[in-house]
């Protein structure tokens, strides 16, 4: 298991927003979705090898051998130039590494931090490696106190779900849209998995948090925080809610030049969902 490799776009060391506690995050490369608000769209693609972005390195961190792209971090000075040269919102800079790699590193971190969480990209898009690797931090008697979390938009189907339930600690889904065509617009997908598999997780235990990303005039409108109201009282038990507002940093194409989410308004849709809400409802961090 510990061989097993994910490709993966940034390793955090340290972070307090992605989960509970302070946590190692993993964002992995590749996503199902197509999400036209995403803050991170280089993890949305796979590099396809063309070097088109060898061009826009400034200190030639990035060569083609053998037709593939070679990455070399000791020359990369974070510029990003080449995530912006790319057409296909991928990431050049993408490394492999092993459940063992990931291990070591916990290792060396695991006094300082509450757990990992796997994100993206789309976690599950790597699912074995995700389940290879939270197996062997439950098994590792000095990583088991870790909490093993993973961030998705809930696209998984329900069998492979529960593949790795037994090994997870909890997930945080995002819920894009209620209105089946907004989220399609959003994403390029429809929510019907989405929110069955959010039901899923809260009748497992799994169902950390729900997170909602508010956009002008399309999810911010009465109609989407009344259906988010109504879904989470569905649930039935405590479900934590965090609303996030949506913002045009690292947007790409025609969201970029969409306005920024008013705080007021998120302040009083979290209003109107602690009234009527089963569990605790956050705002950002940040404005």
């Amino acid at each position: 298991m510990s061989s097993l490799q994910a490709q993966i776009s940034k390793i955090l060391t340290w972070s307090c927003v992605d989960g509970p506690g302070n946590r190692i995050v993993l964002f992995l490369q590749g996503c199902n979705f197509n999400c036209i608000t995403c803050h991170n769209p280089h993890t949305i693609g796979r590099c396809n090898d063309c070097g088109d972005c060898i061009a826009d390195c400034p200190t030639d961190a990035l060569m083609l051998e053998g037709g593939k792209i070679r990455f070399d971090p000791a020359l990369c000075t974070h510029c990003d130039a080449c995530l912006a040269a790319c057409s296909i919102n991928a990431n050049p800079m993408v490394q492999t590494y092993s459940v063992h790699d990931i291990l070591t590193l916990l290792g060396k971190h695991k006094d300082f931090v509450s757990g990992i969480t796997v994100s993206g990209g789309e976690a599950t898009m790597q699912l074995p490696f995700t389940k290879a690797l939270f197996t062997e931090m439950g098994r590792d008697p000095a990583l088991a106190h870790l909490t093993r979390f993973i961030d998705t938009n809930g696209y998984l189907g329900a069998a492979a779900w529960t593949t790795v339930l037994d090994v997870t600690d909890g997930v945080m889904l995002d819920i894009k849209a209620f209105d089946c065509d907004t989220h399609r617009q959003l994403t390029g997908r429809d929510n019907a998995r989405v929110l069955d598999s959010a039901r899923m997780l809260h009748t497992a235990g799994k169902l950390y948090e729900l997170r909602y990303l508010m956009v002008p005039s399309q999810t911010d409108t009465a109609g989407e925080i009344e259906s988010l109201m109504a879904f989470t009282q569905s649930l039935e038990g405590p479900v934590r809610v965090r609303l996030n507002a949506f913002r045009t940093h690292g947007v790409r194409g025609e969201a970029a030049a969409w306005p920024a989410m008013e705080r007021e308004q998120v302040e009083a849709a979290a209003r109107a969902l602690a009234e009527k809400s089963t569990g605790p409802v956050i705002l950002p961090a940040l404005w």
